[in-house]
């Protein structure tokens, strides 16, 4: 395994564990190896161009740095280990079978049905990205896996991109029109990012880069 595979394990782990500390006491804890590697080899299916172990690790990194605005930081990593565990381009249930793995695979592994039914609504809440004022959980998720909007203009390019690759079996006219209609769903939000760091540090970059990539699929 490469290092940086063995760096993900290693994530994996730590969130594990804290998230099940204090349930099942005095029970003997499954090893969390197995839970790791179904999930890698998950984030390395083929058909996957943007939603890759490069889109995990960034979305790790970022929560990172946004985890003083969780009330649960561990979740929301383990959340993002499940947001896109399922993923084929050509179906639109992603999210909700991805967060049934994680209600199935996360009691095996020995956490709590209340942490469990917490990281299960974070990735139904990959659906929409839009958080409750009420949710820094959710807030931080959302912040996290929508930062690459806010990338330089090069890495948005690229991002776009792996995107259009993802979808090579949409018409090109099909795919502009429903990217332009998710752009514009989320230029729509009142806000895209609700963390104070996202809305000072990613929220006017991120809308320009929304906007450009708009007027190039609309144009003429």
């Amino acid at each position: 395994m490469s290092d940086a595979l063995d760096a993900l394990e290693a994530r994996w782990l730590q969130a594990l564990v804290s998230a099940r500390e204090g349930t099942r006491e005095g029970a003997r804890e499954p090893s969390p190896a197995p839970y790791a590697a179904n999930l890698l080899k998950r984030w390395s299916e083929p058909q996957r161009k943007y939603h890759t172990l490069d889109h995990l690790t960034a979305v790790l990194d970022h929560i990172d740095a946004l985890e003083e605005y969780a009330d649960d930081p561990d979740l929301v990593r383990l959340a993002a280990w499940f947001h896109d565990a399922v993923y084929l381009p050509e179906r639109s249930t992603n999210e909700e079978r991805s967060a049934r793995l994680a209600e199935r695979a996360l009691p095996e592994a020995g956490v709590s049905e209340e942490k469990t039914a917490e990281v299960a609504r974070l990735v139904r809440l990959t659906v929409t990205h839009d958080p409750a004022d009420d949710d820094p959980n959710g807030q931080v998720l959302c912040d996290a896996d929508l930062a690459i909007l806010a990338s330089a203009p090069d890495a948005y390019a690229a991002y776009a991109a792996a995107v259009r690759e993802e979808y090579g079996f949409v018409p090109d006219d099909a795919f502009r029109a429903g990217r332009a209609a998710v752009l514009r769903q989320l230029l729509d939000l009142p806000r895209l990012f609700r963390t104070p760091y996202g809305q000072r540090e990613w929220e006017g970059r991120a809308r320009e880069n929304l906007r450009a990539e708009l007027d190039g699929l609309t144009a003429g």
